[in-house]
């Protein structure tokens, strides 16, 4: 499909620089694939009404490592500064990581990164640049390994906000909460699951409260994600791998669920992706563990998942185009036309919606 479908005009100030205060308390749209009409403006506190008992929601536990560092160039010439992103761990001390700028970088190369206006147990971390690839992704050998390497990169990195957060006001120790979700436990990601953000103790008891069980999956978020569609059609684009699990005994209740009349409920394009990914053509989901690169588009045919809650995304998005697929191109352009005029927060910090199959 041509890429332009999936375009629309956000104004600036729809983009959420902090999430909503108290977390529980963002907005919900409510939008029913097929049905004519409007949709419905609700909160998040309205989700277990939405709902009926017997529906499981599947939410992602992944844990946002704080994987953007910064440092410098040490050990020829002059010390340029060096911001980079750590995207996949290889080993107790290796990272695959993009950088910036890459053309000051070599292999060989030492990369400090600086501990400025923090206490830190280790004096410095240094990284050596072992491989260099394409659009500034660099290998790096960091000179710790295992706990200790975890607790330096704890102690420098700042969590990795989406550009268009970051590039408006500096990423703070406040992030280290907001961007994280209550069921983080597996870390892994560099970008949190973000319709997760929104869950709060309450909000999980009050689902409980009307028979609504909450299971859990992980699927490692990749810088990948949020990236537009460059091409002119979709079938140019690759997904990046992201590495995920399912287990035997969250397939089978999951299973259990839908045969009693539940509905499975996503919380994210994350969970939703991993559990299409681990569904047979006939819905049953069996464990998982793995990586996926599943790129879903207008004409996929969802195999498990019949509601998804999820936030607002970028045009062109591949999760724009997620959501596209599960209630239709044209439905989507007015739920979010209909967003955009009615004063809806976007993107990661922003508000919900509630998507009918």
């Amino acid at each position: 499909m041509r890429t332009d479908l999936f375009d629309f005009t956000l104004p600036e100030d729809r983009i959420a620089l902090r999430p909503a205060a108290p977390r529980g308390s963002a907005r919900l749209l409510v939008v029913r694939a097929g049905e004519a009409g409007g949709f419905e403006d609700r909160t998040i506190g309205d989700l277990p009404a939405l709902l009926r008992a017997g529906d499981v929601l599947v939410v992602n536990d992944t844990k946002v490592i704080p994987a953007s560092l910064k440092g410098r160039r040490i050990g020829r010439g002059d010390e340029p500064a060096i911001a980079a992103t750590l995207t996949k761990r290889l080993d107790g001390s290796r990272w695959r990581a993009l950088v910036r700028p890459a053309k000051r970088l070599a292999v060989g190369d030492i990369v400090r990164f600086g501990s400025e206006g923090r206490v830190c147990f280790l004096a410095q971390l240094d990284a050596t640049v072992e491989t260099k690839g394409e659009g500034g992704e660099v290998t790096l050998g960091f000179s710790f390994h295992g706990p200790v390497l975890d607790q330096a990169l704890a102690e420098r990195g700042d969590m990795p906000l989406p550009p268009y957060i970051a590039g408006r006001r500096a990423v703070d120790e406040q992030d280290r909460t907001d961007y994280q979700t209550m069921f983080a436990r597996e870390e892994g990601s560099v970008a949190a699951p973000t319709a997760g953000l929104h869950f709060t103790e309450a909000a999980v008891a009050a689902l409980r409260a009307r028979g609504i069980d909450l299971k859990h999956v992980t699927l490692h978020v990749g810088p990948g994600t949020f990236l537009p569609v460059k091409g002119n059609d979709t079938s140019d684009h690759r997904m990046q791998p992201e590495s995920g699990s399912l287990s035997a005994e969250t397939a089978a209740a999951l299973n259990d669920a839908r045969r009693a009349g539940g509905r499975i409920v996503a919380v994210g394009s994350t969970s939703l992706r991993l559990l299409e990914t681990a569904a047979a053509e006939d819905g049953t989901l069996t464990a998982f563990s793995g990586e996926t690169a599943l790129f879903i588009t207008p004409g996929y045919r969802f195999r498990a998942v019949e509601v998804i809650l999820t936030n607002f995304h970028l045009p062109r998005s591949t999760l724009f185009m997620l959501v596209c697929a599960f209630c239709g191109v044209a439905t989507m352009q007015r739920a979010y036309a209909h967003a955009i005029a009615t004063g809806y927060r976007f993107y990661s910090y922003g508000d919900a919606c509630l998507l009918f199959r």
